[in-house]
């Protein structure tokens, strides 16, 4: 009895065991097949679609660089929801991330608010009015079929792509960015550290550098800027000092800017964006020899007595040199002064005490 009760337990596993996997299996390579459906004619190396401009649009899909994507267990079909039908009818239209990467979504996608950045972003706004057919897409950006993970090295959007992949479109910023001291850090050093662009202009919710709240405005440009610059831990293990946004934010500048005078000169004003260089760069628009001509830009008329003067100076440092010492003149000045007019006051109303003490005493006698 016990041995076909046993008999009877097992084969009551294998079925169950049967009804779980089957359908998965069934599942699987149902998934599979609408892949290699796909494949049939995406899988062609030579295939491609020809519109009446004489524009080429190739149309292969390597089945590798899927695999080797973020999305490798997603079929076809879940993003091109639209390609019901073999042959297409239609064109599908292009593929929409924010089916999948919305807060809450039941598909597992990163969750996240990002699209509602990229709405308000200066990219986003173009691609809703149809102003620029060119802006990017989320797929423009992160790739289609090959999306790696950001931490990636080879992800477009990694660290040391991110300027080769905003160059698609920006090309003659990317040319000049190369060439400056964060490009150069960041592609011939591979220094984590360096900005990018995003570093600056910010990933999804980029804005023009005409909006008030964007990150390269120029009241913006300081915040930004500080970020790395007034930072020990980032700036000066490169043995940058990290005094420069302090001593900016004392400065006529600095306090203009700070209360919006918007023609005060920002960090940007002097030392460029895309193609900022070392001070000692001929090129560099802080080059000794340059300092007029950049500083003429806002003060016409500027000449070499413009270069002379040091710049970014601490007056509690003995290195700002005579200023050092007008400022501690004037501490001790302004100290002394308060102190004397405190004692005055304080002998004043001793005398007044006393006055007062000695006409009580009268009126008694």
């Amino acid at each position: 009895m016990n041995t076909r009760g046993s008999l009877a337990r097992r084969k009551r596993d294998n079925l169950r065991w049967l009804l779980i996997l089957v359908p998965l299996l069934l599942l699987s390579s149902s998934a599979e097949a609408r892949v290699q459906k796909c494949l049939i004619c995406h899988g062609k190396p030579d295939f491609k679609k020809v519109d009446t401009s004489g524009r080429v649009k190739h149309l292969y899909v390597d089945e590798d660089v899927i695999k080797r994507s973020v999305h490798a267990k997603k079929t076809c079909t879940g993003c091109h929801f639209d390609a019901i039908e073999i042959p297409h009818r239609e064109a599908p239209q292009r593929v929409h991330c924010v089916r999948c990467h919305y807060r809450g979504n039941p598909e597992g996608a990163p969750q996240s608010d990002k699209y509602l950045e990229y709405n308000e972003s200066v990219h986003g706004k173009q691609v809703a009015k149809g102003t620029n057919k060119k802006a990017p897409l989320c797929q423009d950006c992160h790739g289609d079929h090959e999306i790696r993970h950001t931490k990636d090295p080879l992800a477009q959007t990694a660290h040391l792509n991110v300027a080769r992949t905003c160059g698609k479109c920006h090309i003659e910023i990317y040319a000049v960015y190369m060439n400056s001291i964060h490009g150069r850090s960041t592609y011939e050093k591979k220094n984590p550290d360096t900005p990018d662009c995003t570093g600056c202009h910010g990933e999804h919710s980029i804005l023009s550098p005409k909006d008030l709240e964007s990150t390269v405005y120029p009241i913006g440009v300081v915040k930004t800027c500080s970020h790395c610059h007034a930072e020990i831990g980032i700036v000066g293990k490169y043995g940058i000092e990290v005094e420069q946004v302090a001593t900016y934010e004392d400065s006529f500048h600095g306090i203009g800017l700070k209360y919006g005078l918007k023609t005060a000169a920002s960090c940007a004003s002097c030392h460029g964006t895309h193609n900022i260089l070392p001070h000692d760069d001929p090129r560099s628009s802080v080059y000794i020899e340059n300092i007029p001509r950049t500083c003429g830009k806002c003060h016409p008329g500027a000449n070499i007595n413009y270069a002379r003067g040091k710049i970014h100076i601490d007056p509690s440092k003995r290195s700002a040199g005579i200023v050092f010492y007008v400022a501690f003149l004037f501490k001790w000045l302004t100290i002394l002064v308060i102190l004397g007019l405190i004692t005055h006051i304080g002998l004043d109303l001793y005398r007044r005490s006393s006055q007062w003490r000695e006409l009580k005493k009268n009126q008694r006698m």
